[in-house]
């Protein structure tokens, strides 16, 4: 007998198929038409790149969250934890004297080696945009509103994108003048809002009083304008005022868009990947227990390729949405289309012949040879299973029973008729 383990995917991974992969298709679908619409255009990269691409020099995933390989000359490869490193690789290497905008929207699967933590999976499908050479608070509210568009689409209308700015946090740093050590506990104790953890720390270190109440506020600062306004009275150190500056910039321009029902601002927002150098946001909407949508500006990372230039992107997680969507209870529509044609051997030529012509129209038809041990009643739920609309049985000389699967209705045609109605139907 077969090993029973060979009928099982790794931890982390999983098939996709039948209904729920046409949904899947259907949703990558509509929002790949969203980000046309904004005029980004298709760009794919490697499934699998150098190591250097993705270390933690980038600011990517660390090397012990990447699947890792070699090839015959013995260089270390992985599969990409991340799609931003591989754009902007490729941005520097075809683009590299481009000065104006580049807008360029991907669709592909992502790998992490992660902990198996709350039935996470370890291969992601992921859709997204880059928009490079534009360092305007108008292409950063381009870019969410895109976001915005995507979660329309979907079908999706309760849903928040909470923004911060990373400079925020880096300004106050640079005021205390912290050592590489101290900012990395202190950003981790944010990120993961910590407010015990942050309070007993900052307590222990030695900043000025202004400093010491901005990170004791950290636990407050989100919420809307009025939010930026109060966190405006809490630092003095430019990098800090010119990071609310540029979210109210934003709100202003999205406000044009007429999305600013959408955006709540959080300050402690911080990213786990270390590229980000400003705006940063995440989409959420109930139903799952990660955001949907992350992005940010990383305008440093294609300095690293060799091409100096500011960018801004998002990634959406397609499988969360689709587990949104299914939660929410909100309908992906897919077509039960197409034709299943069976015939008895003696009627191949015709079955053959009817089943061209409609290809020839661009329809979806599948033939096949009736089996002596079953009867129509199989071939009918067959028919249902595989999502037809229309089931044709060829069983009578110049003679088709044509069944409406979804309706269970037949009725008797003569075949010449099926076929001349497809010639018609094409003139």
């Amino acid at each position: 007998m077969m090993n029973e383990k060979l009928l099982h995917t790794p931890e982390g991974v999983r098939d996709v198929y039948d209904t729920e992969c046409k949904k899947k298709k259907k949703i990558a679908s509509k929002l790949h038409h969203v980000l046309e619409l904004y005029g980004y255009q298709d760009i794919e990269t490697p499934t699998f790149e150098y190591f250097d691409i993705f270390n933690r020099d980038k600011g990517s995933a660390g090397s012990n969250e990447m699947y890792k390989f070699f090839d015959r000359e013995n260089n270390t490869l992985v599969l990409r934890p991340d799609m931003t490193p591989s754009i902007a690789r490729c941005v520097a290497k075809y683009y590299a004297d481009e000065n104006l905008p580049i807008r360029l929207c991907y669709e592909g699967n992502t790998y992490k080696n992660i902990h198996n933590l709350q039935g996470k999976l370890k291969e992601t499908t992921e859709i997204g945009a880059e928009l490079m050479n534009d360092d305007s608070s108008a292409a950063e509210a381009e870019i969410i509103a895109a976001v915005i568009d995507c979660f329309l689409a979907s079908g999706i209308r309760e849903f928040q994108i909470e923004v911060g700015n990373v400079n925020f946090f880096k300004g106050l740093v640079a005021a205390a003048g912290m050592d590489e050590e101290v900012q990395s506990r202190l950003r981790g104790l944010i990120h993961n809002k910590n407010s015990f953890g942050l309070s007993e720390y900052v307590k222990t270190l030695s900043l000025s009083e202004e400093v010491r109440t901005a990170f004791m506020s950290f636990d407050s600062l989100f919420g809307g304008m009025e939010m930026l306004e109060r966190a405006k009275t809490l630092v003095k150190n430019e990098i800090s005022t010119e990071a609310i500056v540029r979210l109210e910039k934003l709100y202003i321009a999205l406000s044009h868009y007429g999305y600013e029902k959408y955006i709540g601002f959080d300050l402690g927002m911080l990213s786990r990947y270390e590229y980000y150098t400003g705006i940063i946001f995440r989409g959420y909407t109930y139903g799952t227990g990660d955001a949907i949508v992350k992005g940010g500006r990383y305008n440093n990372l294609l300095k690293q390729f060799g091409k100096d230039a500011p960018a801004i992107g998002f990634g959406l997680n397609i499988d969360e949405l689709l587990l949104a969507l299914s939660r929410q209870k909100i309908a992906v529509e897919t077509e039960d289309a197409g034709t299943l044609i069976v015939y008895d051997r003696a009627y191949q030529e015709q079955a053959i012949h009817l089943g061209c012509n409609y290809r020839s129209h661009k329809k979806r038809v599948c033939l096949i040879r009736k089996s002596g041990r079953r009867d129509d009643r199989d071939y009918m739920s067959y028919a249902e299973r595989q999502h037809f609309s229309e089931l044709i049985l060829l069983e009578k000389e110049e003679k088709a029973l044509v069944v409406d699967v979804k309706k269970a209705s037949t009725t008797e045609a003569l075949l010449a008729d099926l076929i001349s109605q497809e010639r018609g139907n094409e003139e």
